[in-house]
C-alpha cells in the first residue's frame, strides 16, 4: 500500500456474515421490552441528586495541572505495521489497523458535554486536535447516545469532511442519524455483525449491500468486522426519552488485530456502604453482569480493550452504569484481552471521584490481581498514540 492511498476515495460495503455462535440466553433478548431497551441483570441504580442538593458531594478540583496533553500524531497514510490507538479524550479513540482501516470511536469534539453549548460540564482539559486534523476516518462507533459519547456537530463536521464514512450505532439510534441528515449509517443488537469492504473508488457515497455471506472484494480492498456487543448502561438525550435506544460496547476486527470497546459500562451493583468502605474487600460480594464473560468467551479474546476507568463515584450511585479501575480490570480478564488502555476519564466532571484518582486506582487494582503495573493496561496522556 502506497503513501499515495491516503488520496484514494474508498467506498465502504457491507454485507452479513455468517451467524456467529453466541449465548443461549442472547436469543432470547431479554433486553428489549415495550418502547425501548432494559438491563437484564439484578443491578439496580440509586439516584444521585439527593447528594447534591444535601451538600454531601464532593466537588472535585480542576485547577491544572491534571491530565497531559499533547498533539497527536496521525499517520499521514493507511501504512501501518501495527495496531497504533491514540486516546483523544473522554471514551474518544483514533484506531489505526495494519490493513488500513481507520476508525474513531465515540468522539465528542465539543467543550461541553450537554444539551446546552452555555451550560452542564466543561472540559477541564483541552481538545488535543480537531476534526479537521485527523486524515481519515472510515468509520465511527457509537457506544450510545448521551452527549459525553454522541455530539451532533461532531457527527454532522465528521460526514461533511469524509463523506464515505459509515457511522455503527446501537439499535434505535439510526433515526437520529438520518433526521440529522447523514445516511450512512447502520444500527446493530447486541451480538449481531457486519462484514466490510472499503474498495478504492470515485464514488462520494457509501455503498451498503445487506446479503447474506460475504460480500465479493479483491486484493486492495481493506477488510473488517464489526461486532455489537452487550453491556450495563442507559440511554437518553431529553427528560422523556429514557433507555428508548439502545446502548452497547463494540468489537472491530481488521488486519489479523481485533479491538474491543467497552464503550459506557458498569460491572457490578454496590449499595450505600459506610464512608471509607472498600467495596472491592473479600467481605463483599455484590451481583456482576455476565455480559462481559460472554463477550470473551464467543468474541474474545482481543488485542486490545479500550475500558472506562472513571466517572465511578459514589459507587452506590455510579456501580451499575460506571465502572471503577478495579471493575475495568475485572472486564479486562472477563472479555480476554491481551492489552488494554483506560479511557472515560480526564475530560469533563461528571461524578465525585477526584480528577486524577482513576490511574492510582488502576495501579492497585493491577497490583491486587497480580498483573503487572505498566505495559499490560496502561494509561495515556491525552493525545498520545501507543502501538500493539
Amino acid at each position: 500500500m502506497s503513501s499515495s492511498t491516503v488520496a484514494v476515495l474508498y467506498a465502504l460495503t457491507l454485507s452479513v456474515p455468517s451467524i456467529s455462535t453466541g449465548p443461549e440466553d442472547a436469543k432470547e433478548k431479554k433486553h428489549h421490552v415495550s418502547g425501548g431497551f432494559t438491563n437484564p441483570w439484578d443491578l439496580t441504580w440509586a439516584h444521585f441528586l439527593r447528594r447534591q442538593i444535601n451538600g454531601t458531594a464532593n466537588r472535585p478540583d480542576t485547577t491544572p495541572p491534571t491530565v497531559p496533553v499533547r498533539k497527536p500524531e496521525f499517520l499521514p497514510s493507511r501504512e501501518t505495521p501495527k495496531l497504533r490507538a491514540t486516546w483523544l479524550g473522554h471514551a474518544c479513540y483514533y484506531v489505526e489497523y495494519p490493513s488500513g482501516l481507520r476508525v474513531l470511536f465515540d468522539p465528542v469534539f465539543e467543550d461541553r458535554c450537554s444539551p446546552i453549548s452555555w451550560l452542564g460540564p466543561k472540559r477541564y482539559t483541552e481538545m488535543p486536535c480537531q476534526i479537521k486534523d485527523i486524515p481519515i476516518i472510515d468509520a465511527v462507533v457509537i457506544s450510545h447516545n448521551h452527549y459525553d459519547h454522541l455530539s451532533y456537530p461532531t457527527v454532522k463536521e465528521i460526514s461533511a469532511r469524509h463523506p464515505n464514512c459509515h457511522f455503527f450505532v446501537p439499535l434505535g439510534n439510526e433515526q437520529w442519524f438520518k433526521s440529522s441528515g447523514i445516511d450512512n449509517v447502520t444500527e446493530l443488537d447486541w451480538w449481531e455483525e457486519r462484514d466490510i469492504v472499503l474498495s478504492p473508488s470515485q464514488s462520494t457515497g457509501t455503498q451498503v449491500k445487506e446479503s447474506a455471506g460475504n460480500g465479493s472484494s479483491s486484493p486492495g480492498d481493506i477488510k473488517g468486522r464489526v461486532g455489537c456487543l452487550p453491556c450495563q448502561h442507559t440511554s437518553n438525550r431529553g427528560v422523556f426519552d429514557r433507555a428508548k435506544t439502545l446502548w452497547a460496547s463494540w468489537y472491530i476486527e481488521s488486519g489479523g488485530r481485533k479491538v474491543y470497546f467497552a464503550g459506557d459500562t458498569g460491572y457490578r451493583s454496590v449499595p450505600e456502604l459506610p464512608d471509607g468502605a472498600d467495596d472491592h474487600a473479600p467481605e463483599y460480594d455484590f451481583p456482576v453482569c455476565p455480559a462481559f464473560k460472554q463477550t470473551g468467551e464467543f468474541r474474545g479474546p482481543f488485542d486490545l480493550g479500550l475500558i472506562p476507568i472513571g466517572a465511578y463515584g459514589p459507587r452506590f450511585v455510579w456501580s451499575p452504569v460506571h465502572a471503577d479501575p478495579h471493575d475495568a480490570v475485572q472486564i479486562f480478564q472477563d472479555t480476554k484481552c491481551k492489552k488494554a488502555l483506560g479511557m472515560h476519564w480526564g475530560t469533563w466532571v461528571l461524578t465525585e471521584e477526584d480528577v486524577l484518582e482513576p490511574p492510582r486506582k488502576l495501579r492497585d487494582a493491577l497490583r491486587k490481581h497480580e498483573i503487572p503495573e505498566d505495559g499490560v493496561f496502561d494509561i495515556c496522556d491525552i493525545g498520545e498514540s501507543r502501538e500493539f
